[in-house]
């Protein structure tokens, strides 16, 4: 599948569900209305079209959420969608988590064929832990977390940068990710959905965290690409890989390679744009894959060349009325 500015779309990240155990301070508000049970796809809706995507070109399969462990039944779409990584026709599949559920499913996701996972994790102090998540626990998230290394997962460590909250925990992060053998990334928040409060408080560049880190760090720039937008870094105190993902103060779409799908069957070609197609009628429509395979073509064609996220200083409004959680973060 290729783009209308030439990019290969290799990666889906797809959401298995809006739904969260957690009520995350950057992410959602804490009296979330979720969608209806019936506009969600069945397990088998979204096994067929993560499928149609690997039979078009997608090589990197991610199931996000919300947290898609909290989801009924899960395993057996990762056990489903296993066999593509057997004939060869995916070449990872993986996902991303708040860990509250891993202490349950690392061995079950080690024997799927997931190698590697992505662990979000913002502090490693318990009170400020349950302040951020509001209904997180910290000490479940890291026996999760030390369940997940036993299974034999590797493990990336995805920490949001927020002003006046855990910016001066950073360092320490850092060295604990190098301690365990971990990998991390720093993110900058993203302006989706209302979250109940004042972004602006929230956002702190990553330009500003990357010089005071090179005080106490040597960090040499890396071509490492994960098939994400993260620019890399190796941490010479650490042996470790530190990314940066700056949607904010540094756009990172000339090499865009991904798509995002929602829980209710709809595409969104851009994570900053409100275009989207309905991927759920063609599906629907009939038990062939012809009309799908159609709309995922012509969806293709319009994605555009980057996002437009902005922090509106004046209004203090999200750049997009939709939660990460819908998108898939």
């Amino acid at each position: 599948m290729i783009d209308p500015f030439g990019r290969e779309v290799s990666y889906l990240r797809v959401s298995v569900t809006d739904r969260c155990d957690f009520r995350c301070v950057y992410c959602m508000s804490e009296n979330m209305t979720f969608l209806p049970k019936a506009d969600v796809l069945s397990l088998e809706e979204l096994d067929r079209l993560c499928s149609a995507f690997v039979r078009n070109g997608v090589r990197k399969l991610r199931l996000t959420g919300g947290e898609p462990l909290v989801r009924r039944n899960i395993m057996s779409l990762f056990k489903n969608l296993s066999r593509h990584l057997v004939s060869g026709d995916l070449e990872e599949l993986t996902l991303t988590t708040n860990g509250s559920q891993l202490a349950k499913y690392a061995t079950e996701l080690v024997d799927c064929g997931i190698r590697r996972i992505n662990v979000s994790l913002d502090s490693l102090n318990a009170d400020k832990f349950k302040e951020l998540t509001r209904w997180g626990e910290l000490d479940k998230v890291l026996a999760g977390i030390r369940a997940a290394k036993a299974a034999g997962l590797a493990i990336k460590i995805n920490t949001v940068a927020l002003s006046n909250f855990n910016e001066d925990e950073i360092e320490d992060l850092i060295r604990w990710c190098g301690d365990e053998g971990y990998d991390m990334t720093l993110i900058e928040t993203m302006p989706l959905g209302d979250i109940g409060g004042d972004r602006i408080e929230q956002y702190l560049p990553l330009s500003k965290v990357r010089a005071k880190l090179e005080n106490t760090f040597t960090l040499t720039d890396i071509d490492h690409k994960s098939g994400g937008p993260a620019r890399y870094v190796d941490v010479k105190e650490t042996g470790r890989m530190l990314g940066f993902i700056t949607p904010l103060t540094h756009n990172f779409c000339e090499g865009c390679n991904r798509v995002r799908l929602t829980c209710t069957g709809t595409l969104y070609m851009c994570l900053g744009q409100d275009d989207a197609a309905d991927l759920r009628a063609p599906l629907r429509a009939s038990e062939g894959d012809d009309l799908l395979d159609a709309a995922i073509t012509e969806a293709i064609g319009r994605k555009p060349k980057g996002h437009d996220f902005v922090i509106d200083r004046a209004g203090q409004a999200p750049a997009l009325a939709r939660h990460m959680s819908v998108t898939g973060g």
